[in-house]
């Protein structure tokens, strides 16, 4: 009888309920193996290392927000609540998990961690740009730059806020963040198209 394949999706999210019982850190990829009757070369088939494990959450995190910029109802709203909604979206995709997406950052900033550290720079700099685009953004040049490096502190600020506070409310965060979008240069930025 032939072996079913496994489903990459399958083993993350396997992967992440072990960890919501253990932690991120005493995650072990033969136990994610052990728990879906599996060798390891059917997840080294789709994650190279536990990392790509990371990565492929927040990639899943990116997709939920793009799907989200399909709604109809974001194009009739402003610059600064399109990206409201958008950020949203991301976060709440990652919200069964919360605990262990905190733990996988702790994980990517240990000190012999260089390369992570590296990678979570880029895939920063990735989940902003998707960002922009769900919220349909279209400055150019040095307005661009400049928004880009804007958002990229808001979005760390209220990421960061969004993990450590689990216990506040949906409106109290969303005030949070409003504010990490009404800084002052934002703000002149976010009016422009």
């Amino acid at each position: 009888m032939k072996k079913k394949p496994t489903d990459p999706a399958q083993i993350l999210d396997t992967a992440l309920q072990l960890a919501d019982v253990c932690g991120w850190e005493r995650l072990h990829l033969f136990e994610v193996a052990a728990a879906l009757d599996i060798g390891l070369d059917d997840i080294a088939r789709h994650y190279r290392d536990k990392d790509e494990l990371v990565e492929a959450w927040f990639d899943r995190a990116d997709q939920a927000m793009l799907g989200h910029a399909r709604n109809p109802d974001l194009h009739h709203l402003n610059a600064e609540q399109r990206l409201e909604s958008c950020l949203l979206a991301w976060l709440g995709s990652l919200a069964a998990h919360r605990p262990v997406t905190g733990q996988m950052l702790l994980y990517k900033l240990e000190p012999g961690h260089i390369h992570l550290q590296v990678l979570g720079l880029m895939r920063i700099s990735r989940t902003v740009q998707w960002w922009r685009e769900a919220a349909g953004r279209q400055t150019q040049h040095l307005c661009r730059i400049a928004e880009e490096s804007l958002l990229t502190g808001a979005y760390l600020r209220s990421f960061v806020h969004w993990l450590r506070h689990p216990e506040e409310d949906a409106a109290e965060f969303r005030a949070f963040l409003r504010r990490q979008l009404r800084c002052g240069p934002l703000t002149m930025l976010l009016r422009r198209p």
